[in-house]
């Protein structure tokens, strides 16, 4: 079984829905979304077997939590699945509604090769 979420490193807008552009593209995509923000914790490094920045910044935010020491093997980049090419997945934020669809593209291959990846090492 897998078991995902979703959270960020830093503090802005916890408690609060996706950016509105997020929404409209799930939708357009159609993968629905019920989630609120939260932050990156230390029993997130302890939960979870994998542990995905989607860029350099975030990944070294996560180095920083105390439990990062021990857990370092559970942390890599999202793009370590992208079969397209390893980097970062650039934040749309200040971006058009194409830059969230090249956001979600990138998200939709490395996820799936993700998956595919994790069923092949389960045999």
């Amino acid at each position: 079984m897998l078991e995902a979420d979703a959270c960020g490193t830093s503090n802005y807008h916890i408690g609060n829905l996706p950016d509105a552009r997020t929404i409209k593209n799930s939708i357009k995509n159609g993968v629905p979304i019920s989630h609120a923000a939260r932050q990156l914790d230390n029993l997130d490094l302890e939960n979870f077997d994998l542990i995905l920045a989607m860029d350099q910044a975030n990944y070294e935010n996560i180095f920083r939590l105390s439990a990062a020491t021990k857990n370092k093997h559970k942390i890599k980049l999202m793009r370590a699945y992208d079969p397209q090419g390893q980097g970062e997945v650039p934040d749309p934020y200040y971006g058009n509604e194409k830059d969230f669809q090249e956001v979600f593209d990138i998200l939709d291959r490395s996820i799936e090769h993700l998956v595919v990846t994790l069923s092949s090492n389960t045999d």
